[in-house]
C-alpha cells in the first residue's frame, strides 16, 4: 500500500513539519540584538549592573580617594614641620658658637640685631620659675598638631600645621635636652627686636603659621574640605552617573 494514501502517515509528516516551524519561530523571536561593545565596556567601568538595569558606583573608590590625599598632605605637614626643625636648630647652633660673651651683631640698625639669649620661660620671659610645665606644654602641643594634620584635607591648612608643628617640636627639643637639665632645658633666642621681645626662627614659623590660620578662617576655608577634593568627588559622580545612562541605554536595546 502506498504511504501517501495512508491517512496516519499524513498527519505525522504534518506534524512534524509544524513542529519544525515552531522550532524556527522560536529561535527567531528568542535572539536578541547585543548591545554595543562600548556600552558594556562603559558598564563595566563604572560599576556593577544589577538585575534591573541599574549601575551600582564601585564604593571602596572613594574611601580610597579620600584616605590618599590626606596621607600625602599629612606628610607635607611633616616635611615642612623637618625643614623649619633643621633651620631652627642650624641658626641656634650658629648664634650659640658665634654669639657668645654677650656679643651683638648688627642686622637692621638697632631694629633687629643677633643677640644670644637663653630663656627659661615663655614669650616675654614669663613663667621662669616653672619651666618644666612649659615643657609639658609643648609636648602635649606637638601631639595635638600632629593629630589634627592628620585629619586635615587643605592644603593651606596643611602649610600652616606644619609650620605649628616645626615651631613647636623643635621648642620642645630645646626644653627636653638643652642646659641646664633634661625637661628645664633653656630655649635659645638670638633675634633682639629693639629690645621689645627676643626670638628665634622658630617663633617666627609659630608666627606665620597662626597668622595663615586666622585668614583662612576668616575666608571660609575650612581645614578639612579641599577643592581638588571636591573636585575628585565630582568626578566620580559624574562617572557613576553615566554609567547609570550606558546601563539603561543597553538594556532598551536588548528590549528591541
Amino acid at each position: 500500500m502506498n504511504s501517501n494514501d495512508d491517512p496516519e502517515a499524513e498527519t505525522v509528516a504534518v506534524a512534524a513539519d509544524g513542529a519544525d516551524s515552531v522550532q524556527g519561530a522560536g529561535s527567531g523571536a528568542g535572539s536578541v540584538p547585543a548591545a554595543p561593545a562600548q556600552a558594556e565596556g562603559e558598564v563595566e567601568a563604572g560599576g556593577e549592573v544589577e538585575a534591573g538595569g541599574e549601575v551600582e558606583a564601585p564604593t571602596d573608590s572613594g574611601n580610597t580617594a579620600t584616605a590618599s590625599p590626606t596621607r600625602r598632605l599629612f606628610w607635607s605637614a611633616i616635611g615642612v614641620a623637618l625643614g623649619l626643625l633643621l633651620l631652627d636648630q642650624g641658626t641656634k647652633w650658629w648664634a650659640v658658637s658665634a654669639l657668645g660673651d654677650s656679643e651683638s651683631i648688627s642686622v637692621i640698625g638697632d631694629f633687629i640685631r643677633f643677640w644670644l639669649v637663653y630663656n627659661p620661660g615663655a614669650a616675654f620671659s614669663m613663667g621662669t620659675g616653672v619651666t618644666w610645665i612649659f615643657t609639658v606644654f609643648a609636648g602635649v602641643a606637638v601631639v595635638a598638631i600632629a593629630w589634627y594634620a592628620w585629619r586635615v584635607r587643605s592644603t593651606p591648612w596643611t602649610y600652616a600645621l606644619g609650620l605649628l608643628l616645626g615651631g613647636a617640636t623643635s621648642h620642645f627639643g630645646d626644653r627636653l635636652f638643652r642646659a641646664p637639665g633634661f625637661g628645664r632645658g633653656h630655649v635659645v633666642d638670638f633675634i633682639d627686636y629693639s629690645g621689645f621681645f627676643v626670638g628665634n626662627v622658630a617663633d617666627i614659623g609659630i608666627f606665620a603659621g597662626a597668622v595663615t590660620i586666622v585668614v583662612l578662617s576668616f575666608k571660609g576655608i575650612e581645614p578639612t574640605h579641599d577643592a581638588a577634593t571636591a573636585t575628585q568627588t565630582a568626578q566620580t559622580a559624574q562617572t557613576a552617573q553615566t554609567a547609570t545612562r550606558n546601563a539603561d541605554t543597553g538594556s532598551d536595546l536588548s528590549r528591541e
